[in-house]
């Protein structure tokens, strides 16, 4: 019996005793390949030792110190770091515990703006159909995962969607990819216009959509798009990096890649890797000041904000990132990933795409590759690949509700950043056996 309240409250899962590099051993002797470094957390792999050292020096030195009272110097470091490796306008960190929390202090950071500068009219936020941005009320509201959101929908403030930025399942056949990113990226214009111009106080997006859709990336010019009518309304952009940022897509800040900078920024899983619960909102000098220079205090804090060992994992986390050169080597496995992916499933008949950018990579499962059309959601799918990936030693992501929140079926993958060829080759090949025998377990229900 266990008294702890497992994700699945019928189940027990497997205990972990040990991690080495990109496995994980249980209690009896199974290993397992962590291929998708937990929920694209690890992203060092398990145990590096220059990680385990820092916390156990700062443990020494002082393991714990309100922020109420005190700032400490790998709270100080970790930030200078942060800022220094961000490209464009953002000046100040605000540290949280995780990603929900991240967003959460970044909505109450836009509405508080607003506040400061005299605009206290505005309170809309607009996010996206088959986002996710966390799990605690606000965060949640923030997303745009129906399956997610509908037990708390009476728990949840008002928020406004728009389409994603999807191209597999949505640009028409008449439309190339630009003219499809700006006619979705318009509907944020349409959606300000509709609420009153003067009343949105921000739009939410992943750069690279995670575990809702499953590493979808948008089109070339998309984000360009957003950013222009977000600062011709006077919109805050929030960009959620929480989990595609901190070089997961090749490099350390996915907005890199697009060409453009937030007005605040969310980052966890793979700022700690897993080694403490840490998260930040990254924000820039005109939100902070406006705050700074109005009444000087922002109306939020958590208990473990800014914790010390939580801080200097993470630093050492950034530092090994930097030292190793690990951002190119995600780049150059990422195309190995890629190319070893669509050397296994580019003519599968249940597979209609893959996608990704760097180590994030995943694979869309169809009932028929031609129409595109889904499985049905109550063969589960997805969940039959986690149960066979497990049985082969392997450990990914599958998720259901790929299109709406309720059909389709995906599987992400987020390896560690040192994964090599073989360890590819390794994932590849049980994935592949993986998906064949869920699908024809599901056939054959």
């Amino acid at each position: 019996m266990s008294h702890v309240f497992h994700r699945q409250a019928k189940t027990v899962p497997r205990v972990a005793a040990s991690g080495d590099g990109v496995y994980i051993t249980d209690t009896e002797g199974n290993k397992f390949l962590d291929a998708s470094g937990g929920a694209a957390v690890s992203c060092l792999g398990h145990s590096h030792p220059k990680v385990l050292q820092a916390i156990r020096d700062q443990i020494d030195a002082i393991p714990f110190a309100h922020t109420g009272f005190f700032t400490s110097k790998p709270a100080e470091d970790l930030a200078d770091k942060l800022i220094e490796t961000a490209p464009g306008g953002l000046e100040k960190v605000y540290y949280v515990s995780g990603g929900s929390e991240a967003v959460e202090a970044a909505l109450k950071m836009a509405r508080q703006y607003y506040l400061e500068i005299g605009q206290p009219q505005r309170r809309h936020l607009i996010t996206r159909r088959q986002s996710y941005h966390g799990n605690t009320l606000g965060a949640l509201a923030a997303g745009g995962n129906m399956w997610r959101r509908e037990p708390f929908e009476p728990l949840l403030i008002e928020t406004h969607n728009i389409a994603p930025c999807f191209e597999y399942r949505e640009k028409r056949a008449d439309e190339s990819e630009e003219e499809y990113g700006l006619r979705v990226a318009n509907e944020l214009e349409a959606k300000i216009l509709e609420l009153g111009e003067d009343s949105v106080m921000a739009f939410i997006a992943e750069p690279v959509v995670g575990a809702t859709a499953g590493a979808v990336t948008a089109t070339p010019g998309y984000f360009k798009r957003v950013r222009e009518i977000c600062d011709q309304y006077g919109v805050l952009l929030i960009l959620d990096e929480v989990m595609c940022g901190m070089g997961r897509t090749g490099s350390l800040y996915a907005y890199e890649q697009e060409g453009i900078t937030p007005d605040l920024l969310t980052c966890a899983k793979g700022l700690g890797a897993g080694y403490q619960p840490i998260g930040a909102t990254m924000l820039s000098d005109k939100v902070f000041a406006a705050i700074r220079d109005g009444s000087g205090f922002f109306q939020h804090g958590h208990t473990y904000m800014g914790h010390p060992v939580a801080c200097a994992a993470a630093l050492a986390v950034q530092n090994a990132i930097e030292e190793e050169n690990l951002i190119p080597r995600v780049k150059e496995m990422g195309l190995r990933l890629n190319e070893a992916l669509g050397e296994r499933f580019g003519n599968h008949h249940h597979v209609g795409d893959i996608r990704g950018r760097g180590l994030f990579q995943a694979i869309e499962l169809v009932s028929d590759r031609g129409s595109k059309e889904p499985f049905d959601p109550a063969l589960k799918v997805n969940a039959k690949v986690k149960q066979e990936v497990m049985k082969r030693g392997l450990i990914c992501y599958p998720m259901g509700g790929t299109i709406d929140g309720v059909r389709g079926d995906h599987v992400l993958l987020a390896p560690p950043f040192i994964v090599e060829g073989v360890h590819i080759e390794e994932l590849v090949e049980k994935l592949g056996d993986s998906v064949d025998a869920a699908i024809e377990s599901s056939q054959n229900a």
